[in-house]
């Protein structure tokens, strides 16, 4: 995708509409590369203080030679993304790359907490779109996990607080990306966020995630066309389902293992609010005043 990011006075009325509860809104599924200031959340001084407070980002050309192997695609997203760095509390502190923000030696020191979000998306049999992510994937690949997993970039469409319209706004653009669903298909005032939780985990000793994840929740039905740099296989679970996975994950067995932050979600929350899913009581669900750090 390489369609250009919408002006201001468009993520003006987007917002707007999601805050008087009306028609879906149509977002940004912008894919452009290059950060840009959102000045339609933040005052410009408080936007230039947090964009200097994100650090360097390291030299590309000696990251790069240092990383020769690394898939072509995984590689450009890794230099090119910038993701939002946030403090414990999720307040904006800057932004930093991709490629910085995974690495365990910087989350060990303490500075790349980044905002991320995890997709959970029910067709309406009340079946879970799980993902396994594909080989080429840097951190974690071939993993199972919830439907997609991602991070809103510095740009601004993705960093609009109100209602949560700047994640909605990745999720919708991300799922395309991996799987292929239109916007058409994810009409951002639809997806529900349930809460948010903070967490670190290593993946092979160089890699890593340190996240503050807002867990967004959608029944729909959805044509899928997975992108095979981004997924490996795809299926719908039910709960007996999803467990039987879970125990082979737990027992070893073929090869089976799940994405940190998806277990996470699944001991602590996930059968309770599919509860709610079957219920068609999510909203009740929702606490996004808390940060659970697990």
């Amino acid at each position: 995708m390489a369609a250009a990011a919408r002006p201001l006075a468009l993520l003006a009325s987007a917002s707007a509409s999601l805050a008087a509860g009306g028609a879906s809104v149509r977002l940004a599924a912008s894919s452009s590369r290059t950060p840009r200031r959102a000045l339609a959340v933040l005052g410009r001084r408080q936007f230039a203080a947090a964009a200097a407070a994100g650090g360097a980002v390291m030299g590309k050309a000696g990251a790069a030679d240092a990383d020769a192997g690394m898939d072509a695609v995984q590689r450009r997203l890794m230099f090119e993304d910038e993701c939002i760095l946030v403090d414990e509390q999720d307040n904006v502190i800057g932004h930093d790359s991709k490629y910085n923000c995974h690495l365990m030696e910087k989350i060990e020191s303490g500075h790349v907490l980044h905002r991320a979000f995890s997709v959970f998306l029910f067709n309406s049999k009340y079946e879970l779109l799980l993902q396994q992510r594909s080989a080429t994937k840097v951190t974690f690949p071939l993993v199972w996990t919830n439907t997609c997993c991602s991070h809103p970039l510095y740009r601004e469409s993705e960093v609009i607080e109100e209602k949560c319209l700047g994640v909605r706004n990745a999720a919708q653009r991300k799922l395309f990306d991996e799987l292929g669903i239109t916007a058409e298909d994810l009409p951002v005032d639809q997806f529900i966020p349930l809460g948010r939780i903070l967490y670190k985990a290593p993946s092979d000793g160089k890699w890593g995630e340190h996240e503050l994840d807002y867990l967004l929740f959608m029944v729909r039905d959805v044509k899928l066309s997975p992108n095979p740099e981004e997924v490996a296989d795809v299926k719908y679970m039910n709960r007996e389902q999803l467990k039987e996975l879970l125990r082979k994950a737990d027992a070893e067995e073929d090869g089976v293992k799940l994405s940190p932050w998806f277990r996470l979600v699944v001991d602590n929350f996930l059968m309770s609010w599919w509860d709610h899913v079957e219920q068609g009581t999510l909203q009740e669900a929702a606490d996004m005043n808390t940060i659970h750090k697990l």
